[in-house]
C-alpha cells in the first residue's frame, strides 16, 4: 500500500461496519454470561435450600454426660455437598442466641427473626460465599442452620468481572480490529494496486488497465474505464495523425513557396529597395509585372514563419508519439550533439552578428538522440531569435553532480514570474521579435520530460540574459 492506516474512505467504512457488530456481539456476550451466571445462581440457591432440612435432620442429641450435647450425623447428601466443594463450602449449627456449636466458626451470625430462609453473600479468605440461614427445629431443639457455597457462579462473576469478561472481550476486540483490518487490506489490495498503477502512469499513457486480478465487484467499473481510455486514446491518436499529416502535407507546398519567395527576395536585394522589372533569375516574374520590394520581403518572411510552424507541429507530433510509444534509449555524446547543432546554427548567428560559442566537456548520457537534437535546436534558435545583434550565445554541456545541457544568452531574459508560462504551448514573450509561434520551448520541455527531467530557466551570467537547460537524472 502506498500509505499505512485507513487511508481511504472505503477502508474506513468497511472497518467501522465490521467492528461495530463485533463490539455489539462482545457486549451481548458479556450480558449472556451474566444471565447464565444468574440462572446458575438461582439453581444453586434452590440446592442450598433443599439441603437445609437434611442438615436439620442430621443434628441429634449425643449420649452421655450430665447435659447431652447436639452432634452431627451427616446425611449422605450433606457429605456429598461438603466433599464435592472442598475449600469452598461450609456448614454451621448454632443454638438460638449462641455461637457456632458444630461446623465453621466464621459462619456465626445473628439469629433470624423468623423461620423463613434468608440468603446472603459474604466474603471469607478471598472467596465470596452464598449463604442460606434458617431457624429450624431439630432433635436437639431450635437451632440456626447455615450452609455456605463458594462456587456460586453469580458471586464469582461479580468479583472477577474484569478478568473474566472485560479483559477477554477487550483482547477479542483488539484482535478483531487487527484481524478485520488485515482482512480489509487484503481484500482491497487488488483495488489499491489499480490505484497505484493509475497514479504512476504518465498523463499520456492511455493503455487499458489490467483487470485480471481485480475483484469481480470492481471489474465492471474497470472495464468502463478501459472503454473510456480506448475512446480517448483513439481520439488522441486521430488528432496526432491529423497534425502529422497536415504538417507533412504543408511542408512540400511551403518549401516551394519559400524557395520562390527567396528567389524574388534575392533579386530585390540585389537590385535595390525600389523594386525591379523582369529579372533573369530563375522563376522570376514576367517582365510586364512590377514587383514591390517590401511585399516580396514580407512574402519571404511569411513563408519562413509558416514553414517553421509546419516543422514545429511535425516535431510536436513526433514528440507526443514518442511519449505514447516509448522506444529504447541509446548512449549519446552531448559534446558531439552540441558540436553538430553549433555547426548548423552558425550561418544564422553570423547573419545576425551574434557570437555563437561552445563551452563543452565530454559527457555521455542515455536517451533519444533525435529528440535531444530537436531540443537543443529549439533552445539555440530561441536564443538567437531574442538576442540582439553583437550579442553572444553559448552552448554548454558537462558534468556538475549531474550531466547537464544548457544554452545561455545575453538577451532581455525572462522575468521570474513569467518563466513558468513561456514553456506553455503558443505562449510568446512580450518583448523581442514576434515571428515565433510559442512552440519551441514547449517542445523542448516535452522532450525533457521524456528523459525524466524538466527545463530550468535562470538568469544568465552577470544577471543579464537567460540561461535555460536541463539536468539528466542518474542512469
Amino acid at each position: 500500500m502506498r500509505s499505512g492506516g485507513m487511508s481511504t474512505g472505503l477502508q474506513r467504512r468497511l472497518l467501522v461496519l465490521l467492528l461495530i457488530p463485533l463490539a455489539v456481539l462482545a457486549v451481548l456476550n458479556a450480558w449472556l454470561d451474566y444471565q447464565s451466571a444468574d440462572s446458575a445462581a438461582i439453581q444453586q440457591d434452590r440446592q442450598l435450600l433443599a439441603l437445609v432440612p437434611l442438615l436439620a435432620d442430621s443434628v441429634v442429641v449425643g449420649a452421655g454426660g450430665s447435659e447431652p450435647l447436639p452432634v452431627l450425623l451427616a446425611a449422605p447428601q450433606i457429605e456429598e455437598f461438603l466433599g464435592s466443594r472442598p475449600g469452598v463450602s461450609g456448614i454451621a449449627v448454632s443454638p438460638v442466641g449462641a455461637g457456632v456449636l458444630i461446623g465453621s466458626a466464621w459462619l456465626d451470625g445473628p439469629t433470624p427473626a423468623t423461620r423463613e430462609p434468608a440468603f446472603s453473600s459474604e466474603e471469607y479468605e478471598g472467596v465470596i460465599y452464598r449463604i442460606v440461614s434458617q431457624r429450624v427445629s431439630t432433635a436437639a431443639g431450635d437451632m440456626v442452620i447455615r450452609l455456605a457455597d463458594g462456587s456460586d457462579p453469580r458471586q464469582q462473576w461479580l468479583r472477577l468481572l474484569v478478568y473474566k469478561v472485560i479483559v477477554p472481550n477487550l483482547v477479542l476486540a483488539i484482535a478483531g480490529f487487527f484481524g478485520v483490518r488485515w482482512a480489509v487490506d487484503t481484500a482491497l489490495r487488488p483495488l489499491l494496486s489499480v490505484r497505484d498503477e493509475v497514479e504512476r502512469r504518465s498523463p499520456r499513457d492511455l493503455s487499458a488497465l489490467d483487470v485480471t486480478n481485480a475483484p469481480d465487484e470492481v471489474r465492471p467499473l474497470l472495464n468502463s474505464i478501459n472503454h473510456l481510455l480506448a475512446t480517448v486514446n483513439a481520439q488522441a491518436q486521430g488528432q496526432a495523425r491529423f497534425v502529422a499529416d497536415a504538417a507533412h502535407q504543408l511542408r512540400t507546398p511551403l518549401a516551394a513557396l519559400q524557395a520562390q519567395a527567396e528567389a524574388w527576395a534575392q533579386a530585390v536585394e540585389a537590385q535595390g529597395p525600389e523594386g525591379m522589372h523582369g529579372s533573369a533569375a530563375v522563376s522570376a516574374p514576367p517582365p510586364t509585372l512590377r514587383i514591390d520590394a517590401q511585399q516580396v520581403l514580407s512574402l519571404r518572411q511569411a513563408a519562413r514563419r509558416t514553414s517553421q510552424l509546419a516543422n514545429q507541429l511535425l516535431a510536436l507530433s513526433r514528440v507526443d508519439a514518442q511519449q505514447s510509444h516509448g522506444q529504447a534509449t541509446q548512449r549519446i555524446s552531448l559534446l558531439q550533439l552540441c558540436e553538430a547543432v553549433l555547426e548548423g546554427a552558425l550561418d544564422k548567428a553570423m547573419h545576425r552578428s551574434i557570437d555563437l560559442g561552445l563551452d563543452a566537456l565530454p559527457v555521455h548520457i542515455s536517451g533519444h538522440e533525435w529528440l535531444l537534437r530537436e531540443l537543443l535546436v529549439n533552445l539555440v534558435d530561441n536564443a538567437l531569435k531574442y538576442t540582439p545583434s553583437h550579442g553572444h550565445v553559448t552552448i554548454r554541456c558537462g558534468w556538475d553532480t549531474q550531466a547537464f545541457l544548457e544554452v545561455e544568452d545575453n538577451g532581455p531574459g525572462v522575468p521570474p514570474d513569467e518563466r513558468a508560462r513561456v514553456i506553455q504551448r503558443f505562449h510568446r514573450a512580450h518583448h523581442g521579435p514576434v515571428d515565433g509561434h510559442g512552440l519551441g520551448l514547449s517542445i523542448a520541455d516535452e522532450i525533457a520530460r521524456i528523459h525524466g527531467t524538466t527545463l530550468y530557466l535562470a538568469t544568465g551570467t552577470g544577471a543579464v540574459g537567460l540561461r535555460i537547460g536541463l539536468r539528466f537524472p542518474a542512469a
